[in-house]
């Protein structure tokens, strides 16, 4: 039997929005016009997203964020308290922007977390199960598994697909986790690959 979504009665979604199975809105949220959003996503309370924007299955939005037109998230995003998406490189509220070089898209690949009070400036695309550190202000890609924090972010190292940060394994081109047993290897185009799983992470 499917779950219909949950809105709670102090949110405001607006007509033309499409809402998974399962999906679940808090308190005092607001989903624009031509939002669609997946199965079983959690939207915590003061959340405003849209319009447009498209969010995949299994996303978490934490309190306090803001998700603007142009950004796409995938399955399963983390997007940690107050963190927060731009939507133009230079603003002005004298001179609104209605050019097409200012319409940047930004896109969070699936499985990826960005942690709490980080800044996405607009146009980037983080890669899947990328790990961001709190507070990190991202002004560039980031690759599949990257672990990136400061300010600026900076690529740090490679997180599982657990979360945990990945540990060499007897050479620099292979890691481990020491939680779920995973291991990787980094190839020449620093893309990080999946070896063997040894066990599920929980």
């Amino acid at each position: 039997m499917t779950t219909p979504a949950y809105i709670h009665p102090s949110s405001y979604v607006d007509d033309g929005v499409e809402l998974g199975a399962g999906t679940r809105i808090w308190h005092f949220s607001h989903i624009l016009k031509g939002v669609k959003i997946g199965d079983r996503c959690n939207i915590g309370q003061n959340v405003v997203i849209g319009p447009d924007v498209e969010i995949g299955s299994g996303v978490k939005i934490q309190n306090n964020v803001s998700v603007y037109r142009g950004v796409t998230l995938e399955d399963e995003v983390f997007c940690g308290p107050s963190m927060v998406f731009t939507n133009i490189l230079t603003p002005r509220a004298g001179f609104p922007r209605n050019r097409p070089e200012d319409d940047l898209r930004t896109v969070v690949k699936k499985g990826a977390s960005l942690g709490a009070n980080c800044t996405i400036v607009c146009g980037v695309t983080i890669g899947s199960y990328a790990l961001i550190g709190a507070g990190t202000v991202v002004t560039k890609d980031v690759p599949a598994h990257g672990l990136v924090y400061g300010n600026p972010g900076r690529h740090r190292g490679w997180a599982c697909h657990c979360g945990i940060v990945l540990e060499t394994l007897g050479s620099p081109d292979h890691f481990g986790c020491p939680d779920c047993g995973r291991s990787y290897q980094l190839l020449a185009d620093q893309q990080l690959v999946l070896l063997a799983e040894r066990a599920a992470c929980a």
